[in-house]
C-alpha cells in the first residue's frame, strides 16, 4: 500500500498569532523574541526576512539590519492557544496526528485514498484551518516525513506541494543540501568542504564516503538525499517539562531583585501548569554569572501546581547556588515529571483558601493575558531587564489534555 504523509506548518506563527489580534501590523517587519539587545529574534516576518534577518539571530543585530521593525515580546498564552485550535482541527480530521511543535504537524494518510484523495483532503484539511483560525499554513505531501516537510518549506509561504510517487530524487535534486531536516550549520559547512552544495551532487556519492565522515548518521544523510525514510509518524505525548529563562540587560548581584524576579518566573510557570491540568515533580534552578560559568541545582518533591509549595523550593535552590561575588546574566527555571491531574492535598491540611485564589488570579490571566496579575514581591522583576521567554528554551506552552 502506497505511504502518504502529510506535514504542516503554520505560516511565521508567531507572527500571524499577533497579526490576528492586531491588523495594523499587515504588511509590517516584525521581530518577535526578547526585546533587549541582549535577546534573540525568536520568530520573524516574511517582511523581515528580506533584511537578512533570521530566528536565533540577536535582536540587536536585527534591529541594525532592519530599524523600522516593530519589536514584539511574544505572548506565550495566545500562541498556546492557538495551536491548540489548529491541533484540534487536524485531530479531528486525520487518523494518526504527530504535533512536531507549537506549529508543525505530521498526518499518516496511508489507506485514505480508498475513500478521498489524499491530496484534496489535505487542500481542504488547509482551507479549513484557515477559515476556522484565521491563520496561514502551509503543507507538503508525499509518500514520506522527510519530503513532505522539504516539500513544506518549498510551498511557503502560505501553499501546499504534492510530490508524486517516484518524483522524489527530481524534486531535492536541485535543492540546497540545507533544506535536508537533519543538516544544521556544521554539517553543511562540512559538506561544503567536500564540494557539496546540492542535494543533487551528494544523490551521486557513494554512501561508503558519507560513512567515513560523518559516521552512522552519514548513511541517513544519504538516504534522505535520495528520497528515502521509513520513519513513521508517531501519535503525539504529551510533555514531560516546561521551562523558561531570563537574560538581563544588565549582569546585576541584588539579591531582592533577584529573588524577585525568580518569584516571577515561577509564578508563570505554576499557572501554565494549571491551565494544562498538569502537576510536577521535580524543580530545577540554573543560573549564570557574568564570566558565562553556569551551574544548576534541582529537587524533588510531591506532585503539585502551588505557587505556594514551588515558590519556596525555588528560592531555597537559588540560595544553595549563588555562592559567588559575581554578578548574574542569567536565571533559567525548569519544571520536570509532569503529570496530568489535580493538585494532592496533604492530609488534614486546609488549601481551599489557596485552591481558590489560584483559581481567581487564573481567571484573570485566561481573560486578560498571563501577566494581568501578579504577587507584589514579583513586581520587582519588571525594574531589571526584560523577560526573554524564547532565549534558549522554547516558550512555557502547555496545552489542554488533548494536544
Amino acid at each position: 500500500m502506497q505511504r502518504h504523509v502529510l506535514h504542516m506548518d503554520l505560516d511565521s506563527f508567531f507572527v500571524s498569532v499577533e497579526r490576528l489580534q492586531d491588523q495594523r501590523l499587515e504588511g509590517r517587519p516584525i521581530l518577535i523574541g526578547g526585546t533587549s539587545d541582549r535577546g534573540v529574534v525568536a520568530s520573524c516576518s516574511y517582511e523581515a526576512r528580506k533584511f537578512g534577518i533570521r530566528s536565533a539571530m540577536p535582536m540587536r543585530m536585527a534591529r541594525g539590519l532592519c530599524p523600522e521593525a516593530v519589536v514584539i515580546r511574544g505572548n506565550s498564552a495566545a500562541y498556546s492557544k492557538q495551536s491548540k485550535l489548529v491541533t484540534d482541527i487536524i485531530r479531528e480530521q486525520v487518523p494518526l496526528l504527530e504535533k512536531a511543535s507549537i506549529d508543525e504537524f505530521y498526518a499518516d494518510l496511508t489507506g485514505m485514498d480508498r475513500f478521498f484523495g489524499a491530496l484534496s483532503f489535505s487542500s481542504e484539511l488547509r482551507q479549513r484551518v484557515m477559515r476556522e483560525s484565521g491563520l496561514p499554513i502551509s503543507f507538503g505531501l508525499s509518500a514520506n516525513k522527510t519530503v513532505s516537510k522539504v516539500a513544506t518549506g518549498e510551498a511557503k509561504p502560505n501553499n501546499q506541494r504534492h510530490v508524486d510517487l517516484g518524483t522524489e530524487r527530481s524534486f531535492l535534486a536541485p535543492l540546497s543540501v540545507r533544506k535536508i531536516p537533519m543538516v544544521g550549520e556544521k554539517t553543511y559547512q562540512t559538506l561544503r568542504n567536500l564540494g557539496v552544495q546540492s542535494i543533487g551532487i551528494l544523490q551521486e556519492m557513494p554512501v561508503d564516503m558519507l560513512y567515513s565522515v560523518f559516521g552512522k548518521p552519514g548513511k541517513t544523510l544519504w538516504e534522505k538525499a535520495q528520497g528515502l525514510d521509513e520513519s513513521p509518524v508517531r501519535a503525539s505525548h504529551e510533555r514531560k517539562s516546561i521551562s523558561t529563562e531570563r537574560t538581563f540587560d544588565q549582569d546585576s548581584a541584588d539579591i531582592e531583585k533577584l529573588q524577585s524576579i525568580l518569584v516571577a518566573m515561577v509564578e508563570n510557570l505554576a499557572f501554565q501548569l494549571r491551565r494544562g491540568h498538569k502537576l510536577t515533580s521535580c524543580v530545577r534552578i540554573k543560573i549564570r554569572y557574568a564570566d558565562f560559568q553556569t551551574h544548576s541545582q534541582q529537587v524533588s518533591m510531591p506532585y503539585t501546581a502551588s505557587d505556594a509549595i514551588l515558590i519556596p523550593k525555588a528560592k531555597e535552590l537559588f540560595q544553595r547556588l549563588y555562592d559567588r561575588r559575581v554578578r548574574i546574566r542569567l536565571i533559567g527555571i525548569h519544571l520536570s515529571g509532569l503529570v496530568g491531574g489535580g493538585e494532592q492535598y496533604h492530609l488534614f491540611e486546609t488549601c481551599d483558601r489557596n485552591d481558590r485564589l489560584y483559581a481567581a488570579m487564573d481567571h484573570i490571566r485566561v481573560t486578560y493575558g498571563d501577566r494581568a496579575v501578579v504577587r507584589a514581591y514579583g513586581m520587582g522583576a519588571r525594574t531589571i531587564g526584560r523577560e526573554n521567554p524564547f532565549n534558549g528554551e522554547p516558550p512555557p506552552l502547555l496545552s489542554n489534555r488533548r494536544s
